[in-house]
């Protein structure tokens, strides 16, 4: 029981002691306050208790970007990707080194041609509990039909979900009985297993669905290892235990662990740390510029102060930083690949890392494929090279007549710094630079739109295959939304991206992969920056939290020590 309150509540004893002097006092009223006095400070007590137990189960963590929908259909990002993690299942998931393992499929067969994959089911999945399921237990078993009614659902242009894509390749899905679930493809596709775990192809109830509407979005039920409690937009989420829960761990025990999440909505990144510093919350995801050099000493060490009650990690995130340029706008310096191969040899990625980051990140000096996937390119691609950016500039003047180029480039806030520094570099070989500040959301926008010639991005893989970083420089995909944002175009390796689906042997499409990363680097229609890792800080007493190429939060097999 927290001291504070006792004292507080012991302070009304003086009130009812001159209510008992007072001649007006009722002896039997007097006695039902004393009576509700102590009922009170006990029932105070017990569930102060409550709540240290509960403290002792409850993962907290806040989300600053904030969620704007519980809906798998819609879980575009990680602010929402994280929480749907907990809520659902889909037919096979990855581990924390991106092989895929049977989640709801069990085990899975593939034809010969590659084309048609049929999964069988397990029979022991359940959705949360939920009235509409009108049965004994609220709930009822997933079959193969809710894998046909939710992919349907995902192509659906009523729902218009942004997770669509995923089936684009798909010729037809069908559930042949209860158990079994079969999906003919169009044509090869060898990433299509990892695929088939991203959020968007999660399994869901069509009663739950048809019953919310649009508004599954704020009453979300799912199979995974945690259910929807409650939820105060902007404010807080709650999820609980999900006790149908069909995962066990390697000695046999029930899965999850933890008996509830907990998630704020803080917007601001130094209240976030100050809540992680207080232990208000177990996990801190970041390395916010604001707090960067509170947590970590300028060669990335946790500072000792933190030494005793932090834990900190530092892993591989498959996530290129990037700066892109928009080839079809009329930008003359933009088109010149004079000036954009001088911007790549023009600064120093590692004192960029070293100084700005507190040795977050690796140098991308080698493409933009990032290291941990095949097609990772070894080979160099540009490295600082002042004498040679300074050389390429001063051949754009002479062929251009321009003795002055400019580049403006939009980044928004979080990445200033790092720009500034680029354009001190860059402004000693003879290139001037502005840096335009921009939300993220105006960046994005425009981004789309073609209306920034050089914007900074960031390209997080959606599955573990460096197809998916090789996508944004296929020229068929000029959509108005991407993902070729920058318009490159290349016959070439156009015509190596289109061979890739049809290879089948790992190692000869890892050599296509390695060639189409170099004709990136060759042309430069983007100058990578560094490859992303993945930083963690937790207190001591959270066990069991693992880290993955993708930075996802799986809470399932997570406990907390008692301090």
């Amino acid at each position: 029981m927290n001291p504070s309150r006792i004292i507080f509540k012991a302070a009304k004893i003086p009130t009812i002691i001159r209510l008992l002097k007072s001649k007006n006092s009722s002896p039997l009223l007097l006695t039902h306050y004393l009576a509700i006095f102590y009922i009170f400070i006990l029932c105070s007590a017990c569930t102060d208790t409550s709540l240290q137990e509960r403290e002792h189960q409850v993962f907290r963590y806040n989300e600053y970007g904030n969620i704007l929908t519980l809906d798998p259909a819609f879980a575009r990002n990680p602010p929402i990707i994280w929480p749907t993690n907990q809520l659902f299942n889909s037919l096979v998931q990855l581990d924390d080194s991106l092989h895929v393992q049977p989640d709801i499929a069990k085990h899975w067969t593939i034809t010969d041609d590659n084309l048609t994959y049929t999964f069988t089911l397990r029979k022991d999945v359940k959705f949360h509990k939920h009235p509409q399921f009108n049965t004994l237990d609220s709930s009822r078993t997933v079959i193969a039909d809710d894998f046909t009614y939710s992919f349907d659902r995902l192509v659906d242009p009523k729902v218009a979900s942004p997770g669509n894509w995923v089936l684009k390749n798909v010729a037809s899905y069908t559930a042949t009985n209860d158990t079994t679930f079969v999906v003919t493809l169009k044509k090869p596709f060898p990433a299509f297993l990892g695929l088939m775990s991203m959020r968007y192809c999660s399994v869901v109830p069509h009663e739950i669905v048809n019953f919310y509407g649009s508004d599954f979005r704020a009453h979300p039920v799912g199979t995974g290892p945690f259910k929807f409690k409650l939820w105060e937009e902007n404010v807080k989420l709650v999820l609980r235990k999900n006790e149908l829960y069909f995962e066990k761990d390697a000695q046999g025990r029930q899965l999850p662990y933890l008996e509830a999440v907990a998630i704020t909505f803080l917007p601001d990144k130094q209240t976030e740390f100050l809540q992680f510093a207080k232990e208000k919350i177990d996990l801190l995801n970041s390395l916010d510029a604001s707090y960067k050099d509170e947590l970590l000493t300028p060669s990335g060490q946790l500072r000792d102060k933190f030494k005793d009650h932090i834990q900190f990690t530092k892993s591989p995130y498959l996530n290129s930083e990037y700066l892109g340029f928009y080839l079809d706008g009329t930008k003359d310096e933009v088109k010149s690949p004079l000036i954009r191969k001088a911007i790549n040899y023009g600064f120093d990625r590692q004192k960029m890392i070293t100084y700005l980051k507190n040795g977050v990140g690796t140098p991308a000096n080698s493409g933009f494929i990032p290291q941990g996937l095949a097609g990772y390119n070894q080979q160099k691609g540009y490295e600082y090279n002042p004498t040679k950016a300074a050389a390429l500039i001063e051949e754009y003047k002479k062929q251009s007549g321009n003795s002055h180029p400019t580049i403006s480039i939009a980044t928004d806030n979080n990445y200033q710094s790092l720009f500034e520094f680029i354009q001190r570099e860059l402004e000693k070989v003879g290139l001037t630079i502005h840096v335009d500040v921009m939300t993220p959301a105006t960046i994005r926008k425009k981004k789309w739109s073609g209306e920034l010639d050089t914007f900074r991005a960031s390209w997080i893989a959606d599955y573990p295959d460096a197809e998916n970083f090789l996508s944004p420089y296929y020229s068929k995909n000029f959509t108005p939304n991407g993902p070729n944002y920058t318009h490159f175009k290349n016959e070439t390796y156009d015509q190596l991206y289109e061979q890739s689906f049809t290879v089948t042997d790992p190692e000869i499409r890892k050599q296509l992969y390695i060639q189409m990363d170099s004709i990136i680097i060759a042309h430069a229609p983007i100058v990578p920056l560094y490859y992303d890792q993945a930083t963690r800080f937790v207190h001591k007493n959270v066990k069991g939290l693992t880290n993955n190429p993708q930075n996802f939060l799986v809470l399932k097999k997570v406990w907390k020590e008692k301090k």
